[in-house]
């Protein structure tokens, strides 16, 4: 079993490539799995009810369920040995939440002591079309879902993402989006 993770700011589009992702492997007759963060657990639905509420307090415990949630995923792969692919939406990117400074101190201590692939991909956007996103969906917003947060969460995204991510600029057109993923493929698949 080959783990990828796809992250990136609220809006990015990490879903939508995930499954580009998904389909791309499936035609190739592998079992994929895609597993997104905030999961369906019941750390999962924790970490999403917090970020919909206000205050210090909530970020704190939208972050510790949020690792919970991840931890609980990964003792969870010892069941899915039968899939050649997993999909992490959402992984260690989510340190870009935290306070600057600390979030160069959390991704490092994260990389530390989970299982980091060799497939990583950061699917950006500018923060105003991933506003424009959210904005169409049918959701209660989340806390970070705002044009200052996602701007000032980019900017560690994209700092972060530095040590051994492939960026997809997924700002354009559907078929752009796909032409950039179908290199990072390409790459993937040469791992093999």
């Amino acid at each position: 079993m080959k783990m990828i993770v796809i992250d990136g700011i609220d809006g990015s589009g990490k879903s939508t490539v995930a499954s580009w992702v998904a389909e791309h492997y499936q035609a190739r007759g592998e079992k994929v799995l895609v597993r997104t963060h905030p999961s369906d657990s019941l750390w999962g639905r924790l970490s999403r009810r917090s970020l919909t509420s206000e205050g210090k307090l909530m970020k704190t415990l939208a972050t510790f369920f949020f690792i919970i949630d991840v931890l609980n995923s990964l003792r969870r792969m010892r069941g899915w040995r039968n899939y050649d692919k997993v999909i992490f939406v959402r992984y260690v990117m989510a340190t870009a939440y935290l306070p600057k400074g600390t979030h160069r101190l959390g991704y490092k201590f994260f990389c530390n002591i989970l299982p980091i692939p060799q497939r990583l991909l950061l699917v950006d956007t500018e923060p105003e079309c991933a506003l424009s996103r959210i904005e169409a969906r049918d959701h209660e917003r989340e806390m970070f879902e705002n044009l200052d947060s996602l701007t000032k969460v980019r900017g560690k995204v994209l700092e972060l993402s530095e040590q051994g991510w492939m960026v997809l600029d997924n700002s354009g057109s559907v078929e752009s989006s796909r032409s950039q993923l179908q290199k990072v493929l390409s790459a993937w698949d040469s791992l093999d």
